[in-house]
């Protein structure tokens, strides 16, 4: 089942973070693994005609974020949204944030 196909689960403070990154990157070849802070995060940046195009997706990823119960760092900038996804509760990198990420994705309309 692919990745955007799925929904977030509920996550503890206790739970492990993925230990085998590498297998959901493949399906993710935009995003980068970085660290900030100590912490693992997913990061992609997505480029727009307008920063009116960069504010509507803005919003539809921020619509699916409540959704699903698991909220990005969004950064909006001119012509350019980025996405940072990271699992507070266990300060590393969950299931989830390779299923948003991949949500995220579906929700890009590059240059309409």
């Amino acid at each position: 089942m692919s990745l955007a196909s799925q929904h977030c689960q509920p996550c503890r403070g206790d739970a492990s973070p993925v230990s085998d990154t590498a297998t959901y990157l493949a399906e993710l070849p935009d995003w980068s693994l970085v660290e900030v802070d100590g912490v693992d995060h997913l990061v992609r940046s997505y480029a727009f005609q307008s920063y009116a195009d960069g504010l509507a997706f803005s919003q539809r990823v921020g619509n699916l974020a409540d959704r699903e119960d698991h909220h990005p760092t969004l950064v909006i900038e001119w012509r350019k949204v980025t996405l940072h996804w990271w699992t507070h509760a266990i300060q590393g990198l969950h299931h989830n944030d390779f299923v948003m990420a991949a949500k995220s994705d579906a929700l890009y309309q590059p240059f309409a």
